[in-house]
Parts: C-alpha cells; sequence; structure tokens
C-alpha cells in the first residue's frame, strides 16, 4: 500500500493549478459504470498498522492465508513510507556506489545501517551487507577459521538446533574447504544446547562456536555461559540473531565476560516482506580486532578538504580485483536495495518501537501457545523460555494436520519432522505483533475441529 503524503490543502492547490474543480471533474472521462463509488463501510480513521490488517482481510476473501510460519522468515507489520521511499529511483536503481563523488546518499544510507547494526548488536564494527542470513552465517564460519590465530583449527562447533536450512548451506559453502563442522545434541527437554553437551569437545581444539539466539525451537540459549566456555577454550563466538529479539535480548556484544567475537543475521524482520522466499539480505558485525577478516564492504565517514562531512568505502578486502586469490570472500556485491528498506524501517520504528514490536511478539506467542494448548494432546516439546516461536507436539500426523489447515485458509506452522524424525510429529508455530486475537483464537477452534474429526 503506498504511502500518500498528501494534505487535502496539497489536493486543492493541485487541482487549482490545472483547473479542475474537484477530483470527479478530473477524472469525468471514465464512465459511472465503471467507477466503484463511494467505500460507505470503511471507518472514518484507522492507524496504518490497523488499516492493512482491514485492507489484507479484504484479500484474504480472495484465498490470501493467514500465516503462522516463521522458521526463518518473519511476517511482521511494514509501514508504508519504507518502501515508498526505498522505491525512489535513487535509491531503487542505485549500482555500487565506487564512486563516492555521486553516491553520497547511497554511502551515507549505508553508513547509517552500519551504525544501527553496531548499536543492536553491541559490537564495534559492522558490514553492508551480505546475501541472507545463511550465507551470511557461513561467512562468519569462514572468519572464524581465518581470524583464530590461537588454535589454527578448522573445526567449528555447530547446535542442532541450528535453523536446518542455515545448517544445509553452511555445509555448501564451508565444506570444500577443508573445514568440519561438528553438530552439538539439544537438550531434549529444554530445547537449547546446555554445557554438559558440550564437555566432550572440551579437550578438542575448534576455531568457533555457532551460538544461535534464538535456535530455530524458538528456545532462548544461556549464551552467557556458552560464550565463557568458547572463550576460555581459545574458540571464537558467532552470534546467529534475530535483529528484532535484540530489542529485549541482550546483545552479543554483551555475552560472557568479553561478548560475542561475530555476530551474524538475516535483514528480513526489518522491513522485507516474505516475497515467497526472497531475496533477503545479510548483515555481519564483530570485534574491531577482527575488522581485517570480515568480508562485504565497509563505508566510512570523514570529511573532506573545506570541512564537510563526505562518505566513502573505506574497507573492500574481499574484492577479487584488489586481492584476487587472497581475498576474504567471492562476495562482489551486496543486498543494497534491502539494506535501504531496513535501515527506513528501523529508523521509523526507533529503540521505543522496537520494543513494542517486540513486546507484541512475545504476547501473541504465548497466546496462541495457551489458546492451542487447551486442546487435547496439544502440548509443548520444550519446557524452555521462548520468543516468538515454539514447537509444539500434536496427536496426529503434522503433514495431514498442515494440510487440513491449509484447506480452511492458515498456514499452521513448520512441519518439525523431517528435519528433526525424533520429535514427530510437531510442528514449529509463531505468532508475530501482525497476528490478531480473532486469528489466533479461529486457529485454535479450527484446529480443534480437525483433531476431533480424527479421533
Amino acid at each position: 500500500m503506498p504511502f500518500i503524503p498528501h494534505t487535502q490543502e496539497d489536493l486543492a492547490a493541485m487541482l487549482a493549478t490545472i483547473g479542475a474543480a474537484s477530483l470527479d471533474e478530473l477524472f469525468d472521462e471514465i464512465p459511472a459504470s465503471l467507477r466503484t463509488g463511494g467505500q460507505a463501510d470503511l471507518p472514518p480513521a484507522l492507524a496504518e498498522m490497523d488499516i492493512a490488517r482491514l485492507m489484507q482481510a479484504r484479500a484474504r476473501a480472495d484465498g490470501e492465508s493467514v500465516c503462522f510460519i516463521g522458521a526463518g522468515a518473519y511476517d511482521h507489520h511494514i509501514p508504508a513510507a519504507v518502501w515508498q521511499i526505498a522505491g525512489r529511483g535513487e535509491f531503487y536503481s542505485a549500482y555500487t556506489p565506487y564512486q563516492a563523488e555521486a553516491s553520497q546518499g547511497t554511502l551515507q544510507l549505508l553508513y547509517e545501517f552500519q551504525s544501527m547494526m553496531t548499536a543492536l548488536t553491541g559490537l564495534e564494527v559492522s558490514n553492508a551487507s551480505l546475501y541472507d542470513g545463511a550465507s551470511g552465517l557461513a561467512e562468519a564460519v569462514l572468519m572464524a577459521v581465518r581470524a583464530n590465530r590461537q588454535t589454527q583449527a578448522r573445526r567449528v562447533l555447530v547446535p542442532r538446533a541450528l535453523n536446518p536450512a542455515y545448517r544445509h548451506t553452511l555445509t555448501s559453502l564451508v565444506a570444500s574447504q577443508g573445514i568440519e563442522l561438528v553438530e552439538v545434541p539439544f537438550d531434549p527437554r529444554g530445547g537449547h544446547t546446555p554445557l554438559e553437551q558440550l564437555e566432550p569437545f572440551a579437550a578438542e581444539p575448534f576455531a568457533a562456536l555457532v551460538v544461535p539466539q534464538p535456535n530455530f525451537f524458538g528456545t532462548l540459549e544461556d549464551v552467557g555461559a556458552l560464550t565463557d566456555w568458547a572463550h576460555a577454550r581459545r574458540a571464537l563466538v558467532i552470534g546467529l540473531v534475530n535483529p528484532v529479539a535484540l530489542a529485549r535480548l541482550a546483545p552479543p556484544g554483551e555475552w560472557g565476560a568479553k561478548g560475542a567475537d561475530i555476530a551474524c543475521g538475516d535483514i528480513q524482520p526489518l522491513g522485507i516482506p516474505l516475497s515467497s522466499g526472497g531475496p533477503y539480505g545479510g548483515f555481519l558485525c564483530c570485534q574491531k580486532a577482527l575488522v581485517r577478516q570480515m568480508p562485504g564492504r565497509l563505508v566510512g565517514r570523514t570529511v573532506d578538504l573545506d570541512g564537510k562531512t563526505g562518505y566513502t568505502l573505506t574497507l573492500q578486502a574481499r574484492e577479487q580485483h584488489i586481492r584476487r586469490s587472497k581475498a576474504t570472500s567471492n562476495i562482489c556485491t551486496n543486498q543494497g536495495l534491502l539494506v535501504t528498506a531496513a535501515t527506513i524501517h528501523m529508523a521509523l520504528l526507533g529503540a521505543a518501537g522496537f520494543e513494542q514490536v517486540a513486546d507484541a511478539c512475545l504476547a501473541n506467542r504465548a497466546r496462541l501457545t495457551a489458546r492451542l494448548c487447551e486442546i487435547p494432546g496439544v502440548e509443548p516439546v520444550f519446557n524452555g523460555p521462548v520468543f516468538h516461536e515454539q514447537a509444539l507436539r500434536l496427536p496426529a500426523p503434522t503433514g495431514e494436520v498442515l494440510a487440513a489447515l491449509a484447506a480452511e485458509g492458515i498456514l499452521g506452522g513448520c512441519d518439525l519432522g523431517p528435519a528433526f524424525p525424533e520429535l514427530d510429529p510437531a510442528v514449529l508455530v509463531c505468532a508475530t505483533e501482525v497476528r490478531t486475537a480473532e486469528e489466533i483464537d479461529d486457529y485454535a477452534e479450527r484446529l480443534r475441529r480437525i483433531l476431533a474429526a480424527r479421533a
């Protein structure tokens, strides 16, 4: 839905300039039979998110489903101004800003993105940017192996509670470089990665430990304990984080005594629509000591000979045309348009807005869990604390239940069986700030009816 900034006074001035008395006169060549007429059933005024919800409800009358799937791609409210601004030609069609003198607007926006991401993650440096969260994690692993000079190890500890899609991408990108990914089991009761699961690896050298927060099950990890455990064994810590969750959770830079060394993730929750799977964008932040091993590029701020502020690309060490075989990465572009939208989105929300979104997600997830667990046979798989996703055990085959819900216009969650057969039948459900109490209650009633019919 476009953002329309014109006031009634603006419209009157434009009509007067072109010599039309009203909008009806302006479009008088359109036959009355083709006009829709007034919208008498619309309320006089609504907040933007409410009017978007109303229009989406009307669109769903044509077949759009209500989404309770998360699993790495989240249905958040996107203010109309985000893509109205990001869609301007200056941003929408801009090329990589190698020529600083012609790209100050784009460079400043990228600099602001970096500043926001360092504030969000509590780390000192951010790049701008990577393809998506999954490839961003792979780049973080490659970076950690290069940067860890204390062990020289080419092995990385990866929790089994990591997003399966991320795990597959990570394997594809690092296995051919001789890096071994060692899987760490999750606790079958809490759904997290406890320290006792790491102890079998305590005597072995590892370059890094990956710590997802929240993990794929939506469960929160004891990030401080995991970070200190890894640092005590000379391993770096890579935090894979959800940027929205950081509004209420400790940032990676404050994990444990020293903080995580690297943080990465996907910017999709920051103003990027679901879009049938992409494109999305990745971010990567790190401690300043590791900046020379960071893939991607950095935008810096300086002053020119006249003392005016200027922006330029300051670190492009990954470029083949600079370092060739010694490049830190083969990334030759970035998701600039998605970064533009994410930056605008964060600027519009501000710190208070971020907290409100996170709080609404927490409240909606709690309501969803409570309502669904009122149904006989439905219960949480894990007992650990969660953010806006939760794994639930079902009393019937998950695929069949989800298919029945989809036939009734509800995308009921992610089937955990294919990736985690030991949990089957189980579903991962998600509720962000856009889900209403009515939608949650409707989901619960439909699920109750479907399960009762199978009993």
